[in-house]
């Protein structure tokens, strides 16, 4: 399903077909098609598995996917423009690409945001478990565990992207470039009565727009990234940092010792 509505979204790069300018509208009304049913097919189900706890749930299920379905479908539009800013972003951001299409085809960030893209509109339709199967597929190809609750805005560029991770709760905005091995998590959360987490609560940082994330950084809880900053490799950051801001590590110290000295 999942690489049916990639084929669909770039029919060019993904369709097994060979298309012409009057085969693809064609392609692309026959892929949807497919798509529908299967894809009403797997919310039903999770929409009656959810509704397991609650029976009273359980006799609309075919009628609550077919809703959900078909405004889905009307969202593959809108994400199509968001995931050709963010082909841009790559572009623009990466000096080692040559070509939009090598992007499209190669590169394991823009993989794990389309899925996480079309992941993101099912969850805000309040699909159960289907989002996450997507995105946690997308984490197997690409090592890149995004949620599929965070917010993210246009221009998105992940670079390398081995390790990165990216919480439910995170909100990051236009124009942000992350490199390999960024983690935007949690830090220690509230427990209820029982000793359980509490679920749903803001947890995670939020990015705003241009800012850049180097490798390795660590960014926990709800703090603010400010607009237009840069933070640096490694750096462990756990409090707000205003627009335009530069964090970086201290300078490490570097001993070079010759011919055997400091043996």
């Amino acid at each position: 399903m999942v690489e049916s509505l990639r084929s669909v979204l770039f029919p060019t790069f993904f369709s097994d077909w060979d298309l012409s300018h009057e085969s693809l509208h064609f392609y692309v009304g026959a892929t949807l098609d497919k798509v529908l049913h299967t894809l009403q097919e797997q919310v039903k189900r999770a929409l009656c598995f959810a509704s397991d706890k609650d029976p009273r749930l359980r006799h609309d299920c075919d009628e609550r996917a077919a809703t959900i379905t078909s405004a889905f479908l009307a969202k593959l539009p809108g994400l199509r423009e968001l995931l050709i800013s963010d082909v841009e972003a790559a572009f623009e951001g990466d000096p080692a690409v040559l070509h939009a299409e090598e992007i499209i085809v190669c590169y394991p960030g823009l993989r794990a945001i389309t899925d996480f893209r079309l992941a993101h509109e099912l969850y805000l339709l309040d699909v159960p478990l289907v989002p996450r199967i997507i995105t946690e597929f997308a984490h197997g190809l690409t090592g890149i565990d995004i949620h599929p609750g965070a917010t993210i805005g246009r221009h998105f560029f992940i670079d390398h992207g081995t390790g990165i991770v990216i919480g439910e709760t995170c909100r990051i905005g236009d124009s942000v470039r992350i490199y390999q091995g960024v983690t935007l998590g949690a830090k220690s959360f509230p427990l209820d009565e029982d000793g359980n987490p509490i679920k749903g609560i803001a947890r995670h940082p939020i990015v705003e727009d241009n800012v850049i994330i180097y490798s390795g950084a660590t960014i926990l809880g709800r703090i603010t990234i400010g607009n237009g900053s840069v933070i640096g490799g490694n750096v462990w950051l756990t409090k707000s940092v205003p627009a335009n801001s530069q964090v970086a590590q201290t300078q490490a110290k570097q001993m070079i010792f010759e011919e055997g000295g400091g043996i």
